[in-house]
């Protein structure tokens, strides 16, 4: 019969239920820093500062969305933002200078980021190269586009009916925010409720086994970067229709933060573990705590510093968890 001091050595420690939890742990810490903020800011919970949260927080966990279902399949895109960049521009374009109604252009650059995501994709697949070394290429290629195309200049006159996509509320909240809400749900039911999200696990687990299981690795590949292509092309026209122009500069902060909030959330980085709903949880920890940094009137130019640091703590403490495990279950 085991002794009480055996069945608490036997009992889980609570770090070990939030390592082996991380869904649980992020949540916590996605509480936790939130009722921090609301303590040591008045302006914190105001209904429009929460509103700016929730905006800001959508075209970024569109594009987290995307990057963190490229990480459950063990790979990544460093192109999301260059793509959500010059879709938006090409919406512009279409909008403004081809005179396109906003319905159209919109949709023509849905398929654009789906044709670039397909391209990046079909490269990964086809040259056996790792996404993340491709990808650093195709991002130069597509952010080169942008500047050819706009000479660095912002296409202004964007149709006032799209904006309402940007700027609108519905319900007091942000119709970004609730299109992101839309797309997360339609991504955790294609990760957690079809084969598909099934092959994808498999695939980042170990994709010469999915292989051997008759999985279609590369069928399935194509499939989440042409998905993730399709994400971040709407978060660039999302972003459009908030700023009423189409900047060259939308989606260059699109790089870094995706990545840290996927694995804050638990996205492993190298693949097999986690979802995309954790991952727009640690969306929302940085989202706060770039929201703090600017209402205690800290200088914007340290919210690069920040981003790089919880980039930094993210992956460390995603490679420290994992060898907790492994000495864990040893």
């Amino acid at each position: 019969m085991p002794t009480d001091t055996t069945a608490q050595a036997r009992a889980p420690s609570a770090l070990s239920i939030l390592i082996r939890n991380p869904l649980a742990g992020v949540f916590v810490a996605l509480t936790v820093i939130f009722a921090i903020s609301a303590l040591i800011s008045p302006y914190f919970l105001t209904g429009y500062n929460m509103s700016v949260i929730a905006r800001g927080l959508a075209f970024v966990g569109l594009v987290t969305i995307a990057q963190s279902s490229l990480m459950i399949l063990g790979e990544l895109d460093l192109s999301l933002g260059t793509i959500g960049g010059l879709c938006g521009v090409v919406s512009g374009m279409l909008m403004v200078q081809a005179g396109l109604p906003w319905g159209v252009a919109l949709v023509l650059a849905l398929m654009l980021g789906m044709a670039l995501g397909f391209v990046n994709g079909f490269l990964v697949t086809s040259l056996g190269l790792h996404s993340l070394v491709l990808t650093i290429g195709t991002a130069g290629i597509y952010g080169g586009a942008i500047l050819v195309l706009t000479k660095g200049v912002a296409i202004t006159g964007i149709p006032q009916g799209i904006q309402f996509l940007g700027r609108g509320d519905v319900l007091g909240l942000p119709v970004p925010f609730l299109i992101m809400l839309v797309v997360l749900a339609i991504a955790l039911f294609l990760t957690l409720k079809t084969p598909m999200g099934r092959y994808m696990y498999a695939i980042g687990n170990n994709a010469a086994a999915a292989r051997m299981l008759g999985i279609r690795v590369d069928r399935i590949r194509l499939l989440v970067f042409t998905f993730a292509g399709m994400l971040s092309a709407l978060a660039g026209l999302l972003m459009v229709a908030r700023l009423g122009t189409a900047q060259p500069s939308i989606g260059q902060t699109w790089v870094l933060a995706p990545i840290a909030a996927a694995v804050i959330g638990g996205v492993a980085t190298t693949g097999g573990i986690g979802s995309p709903l954790g991952a727009i949880f640690g969306a929302g920890i940085i989202a706060i705590i770039e929201n703090i940094i600017v209402l205690f009137g800290v200088s914007p130019y340290w919210q690069g510093v920040v981003s790089g640091a919880i980039v930094v703590l993210a992956i460390s403490f995603d490679a420290l968890s994992r060898r907790y495990l492994r000495r864990d279950g040893a």
